[in-house]
């Protein structure tokens, strides 16, 4: 799977973490404990495993989240799904194993999207790199 290359809003971001591929992962992949370093997002739950077809939920920057993960292989984890009419699909890639460089990639399309392009992008763009900006901090202090 990978993001809606006919987007109305696409963004990817790319950083070098100074941390082992595991420790990268365990961050990236304990859903739960993303609000301890991603002071973005303010709740976050997944029930078993971060694996295909696992659902997550979370709420970041006020909006209410339901994500399903397609894709988890060690090296790569895609989810996306619909969320106040906006259809996200996230890719992210970990190349690496130490450092690790990781990139994440983010389509979103829908009404809210198509009605104001540039501010949508904007918002993808500044979410998609404070991500990875805490990712890399808290994984370089692990």
């Amino acid at each position: 799977m990978d993001i809606d290359r006919n987007a109305p809003v696409i963004a990817r971001h790319s950083t070098t973490i100074d941390a082992s591929l595991a420790d990268v992962w365990a961050l990236h992949t304990d859903v739960k404990g993303w609000p301890a370093w991603q002071p973005e997002i303010t709740s976050a739950v997944l029930d078993g495993p971060f694996e295909p077809g696992a659902v997550f939920r979370w709420r970041t920057h006020g909006l209410a989240i339901t994500s399903t993960v397609a894709e988890a292989d060690g090296h790569r984890t895609v989810w996306g799904g619909p969320a106040h009419g906006i259809d996200g699909v996230h890719v992210w890639t970990f190349e690496g194993d130490s450092p690790v460089v990781v990139t994440t990639e983010e389509s979103w399309d829908g009404e809210p999207v198509r009605a104001d392009v540039a501010a949508m992008r904007a918002a993808l763009d500044a979410s998609l790199a404070a991500w990875l900006r805490h990712l890399k901090a808290a994984a370089e202090r692990a």
